[in-house]
């Protein structure tokens, strides 16, 4: 009788540890963070982005309906990609709909990460991309306007990318000698490790992935795994700030070597761009 207890607890255990992962794997997490500058342009205070990350061809519900859901309930003014959206394993052909129905939502802007540049016929994929309406920001900007203020987005490729790719130091001066000194740059990047190099370069916001949250988030402690394979990486999610720059770093929402997150749900990041002294908001 005890042993016939002592299976049957363990099988519930075991069934409620299933559970668990596979709600902490496969449910999407919506999070909603305030970035806070002094220098954003008074017309772009609440300004809402989604930021979308380290997809990897993942594909949440068909045509992926669910991610969708989760996009369009977060009413975005914007919604920025920030790399490996896709990689080498991904069938390629669960592109359209998705940008498709995020380029419905809001204007979408994207960002190469290291993945992508491993898939064959990179810039067809890209200009496909395009035709479904997302601007592919390859060490590029745009200026969005309300009224007579103005907003840069901005986005690096990958390091993986073209060899006569820009340096962050040139985009940067390309875009001062354009925009003006005293322009407000919303940098789009994959790699989520540059801060002190924005924060020199004078970047007002980063949005950055690549590192998955640390794949594995610890209580009290953070993410555990780096990509560069260090253990505790710095920068591994959330807000963090060095002088005049804030970088959101997203936990992401797919998989790369490692097919499992564990406390570290698949996350749809709101970012909510306001006008102000962080000191006193944060």
């Amino acid at each position: 009788m005890r042993r016939r207890k002592t299976a049957v607890l363990l099988v519930l255990a075991a069934l409620l540890a299933a559970g668990f992962l596979l709600w902490g794997n496969c449910s999407l997490q919506t999070t909603e963070t305030a970035l806070v500058s002094p220098a954003l342009p008074p017309a772009f205070d609440g300004l809402r982005i989604v930021e979308l990350a380290d997809l990897h061809g993942r594909v949440f519900g068909r045509g992926s309906r669910r991610l969708l859901a989760a996009v369009r309930r977060a009413e975005p003014d914007l919604i920025c990609i920030d790399g490996d959206l896709f990689d080498e394993h991904t069938d390629l052909a669960m592109l359209p709909p998705l940008l498709r129905g995020l380029c419905a939502i809001a204007p979408v802007y994207y960002v190469t990460g290291n993945h992508e540049w491993r898939v064959p016929g990179l810039r067809g994929i890209l200009a496909q991309m395009r035709a479904c309406g997302v601007t592919v920001l390859q060490d590029d900007w745009r200026v969005l306007r309300r009224g007579e203020d103005a907003l840069i987005v901005a986005g690096t490729d990958d390091p993986c990318g073209p060899a006569e790719r820009k340096t962050p130091a040139e985009l940067i001066a390309d875009i001062r000698a354009e925009a003006g000194e005293a322009a407000f740059l919303l940098l789009l990047t994959h790699r989520n490790d540059q801060l002190p190099q924005w924060s020199a370069l004078g970047v007002q916001a980063v949005l950055a992935g690549h590192c998955h949250g640390g794949v594995v988030r610890l209580p009290f402690v953070g993410g555990l795994f780096g990509t560069d394979r260090r253990l505790f990486p710095a920068w591994d999610a959330g807000l963090y700030r060095q002088g005049e720059t804030a970088l959101y770093v997203s936990r992401g929402l797919g998989y790369t070597n490692v097919h499992f997150r564990l406390f570290n749900r698949p996350e749809v990041a709101v970012i909510v761009l306001r006008r102000g002294d962080p000191a006193i908001n944060s």
